[in-house]
């Protein structure tokens, strides 16, 4: 009988198949679904409770995923890389993590991990950047998303966002909390991520 984590994770992985995007269709291909589970103790923050309002603006292709996440957030184990020391208690109380599957997520993958990200309203992720190449889809628009040394532009639920190595990143919400999914691939999978702009020695005397 199928557990809740498979659930989730065929819900995720439905979510994946069903983006009209050769980046993602390439990564799913890529991906072996057939994972071995990980059990985990559940680890609730204070995050989750944005996820009844995430369920309610995700839209239709990605309800069934956000439905499921926040009707079972208490069975799952969030996660958070940073403290308040690191961006201060608001940020930590809006903010956390859900691996799906990874190194340390609820399914077993040394190649890839992939889960969710939650942001609160109003909330800054200062520019920040890893070895790990990584792709965010929105599962809520709204937010602002910086990329390199351009501004933040608003993006909406269901597009692809592409960040390469050690290409620094930011987002900013606005009124409304952020769900993302994310994948990393071709890094450390469970790399902190290093603070400020990705700064470019070579040539430099």
């Amino acid at each position: 009988m199928p557990t809740i984590f498979d659930e989730l994770l065929g819900r995720f992985h439905a979510y994946l198949a069903s983006v009209d995007n050769d980046l993602v269709a390439d990564e799913v291909a890529r991906i072996g679904w057939n994972m071995p589970v990980r059990p985990l103790e559940p680890r609730a923050l204070a995050c989750l409770g944005h996820l009844d309002r995430i369920a309610a603006l995700a839209p239709p292709d990605a309800s069934p995923l956000a439905l499921f996440v926040a009707d079972h957030r208490g069975a799952l184990r969030w996660g958070q890389t940073y403290t308040a020391a690191d961006f201060g208690q608001d940020f930590v109380d809006n903010y956390g993590w859900l691996e799906v599957f990874g190194t340390r997520g609820h399914f077993v993958n040394d190649a890839v991990a992939g889960g969710l990200l939650i942001l609160g309203p109003d909330i800054v992720y200062p520019d920040h950047h890893h070895i790990a190449e990584e792709i965010y889809i929105p599962l809520t628009g709204g937010t602002g998303w910086r990329m390199g040394e351009g501004g933040f532009h608003v993006r909406d639920a269901g597009e692809v966002i592409h960040h390469a190595s050690n290409v620094s990143h930011a987002m900013r919400t606005g009124k409304e909390p952020l769900m993302a999914l994310y994948l990393w691939r071709g890094g450390p999978l469970a790399q902190k991520s290093i603070i400020g702009p990705m700064i470019d020695l070579r040539g430099r005397g």
